[in-house]
């Protein structure tokens, strides 16, 4: 299986989201990227479990909801019932980790957990066991259009050998300032899905650059079983 591509909403058209979904799914993106902020744990806000209900509706793509919030424990269940296939928190919002993710994989839904540039993987190295995605920022969270940080393809190559020394199924996940630029690196360091805003709904043609992200990706590719 080659790279999974999931265009994050973040930089769609909120006044015309139903079109701009058809659009990169009809073109062969994987996963839906629905980043969720609090104004808190990040400086924006963005949508609820009420939106993401709706975009369930909208797609037949599996919802990857990144919660980007404070105390997310209390809002799992809510974002499950909206649909969410994958549901990320971030290590850094949560005091009982261990506990967050067995929460949601009670739920029967993919739990993800992500990490900050400046947050060291041993954060999350006692429970990869338990996520089925590790989402690696490669910006620091809240803004779309962001300079995608250097260092972070040390963090990714690190992450890998650590999945793949103790042969866990966890995918990983890089999330920030991806373009045709910075994509071949990601992923020949190990990424598995990449998550792309502006890069995609940026252009003119959105369809156009999924597919010129396969083609670049497809050959470099770290093959692995998703959804």
């Amino acid at each position: 299986m080659s790279i999974r591509i999931a265009p994050s909403i973040l930089s769609a058209n909120f006044a015309n989201l139903s079109e701009d979904i058809r659009k990169v799914e009809d073109a062969g993106a994987h996963l839906l990227h629905v980043d969720v902020m609090d104004g808190h744990f990040v400086p924006n806000i963005t949508i609820g479990p009420p939106v993401v209900k709706s975009l369930n509706k909208a797609t037949k793509l599996p919802l990857d909801v990144h919660l980007m919030i404070s105390d997310p424990d209390q809002y799992i269940a809510a974002f499950v019932d909206a649909g969410a296939s994958i549901l990320t928190v971030h290590a850094e919002a949560t005091v009982h980790l261990d506990r967050t993710l067995n929460l949601i994989r009670s739920m029967n839904v993919l739990a993800g957990v992500s990490i900050n540039p400046a947050t060291p993987l041993s954060v999350v190295e006692h429970v990869l066991g338990l996520a089925d995605l590790l989402l690696i920022m490669s910006v620091n969270p809240g803004f779309g259009g962001q300079k995608f940080i250097g260092y972070a393809l040390d963090k990714i190559r690190q992450a890998r050998q650590m999945i793949d020394n103790r042969n866990l199924r966890c995918v990983i996940e890089v999330d920030g300032g991806i373009d045709l630029e910075t994509l071949p690196g990601v992923v020949r360091a190990g990424a598995q899905v990449v998550v792309a805003g502006s890069a995609i709904f940026g252009d003119p043609d959105p369809a156009r650059k999924i597919k010129e992200m396969l083609d670049i990706a497809a050959p470099l590719s770290y093959h692995s079983n998703f959804v």
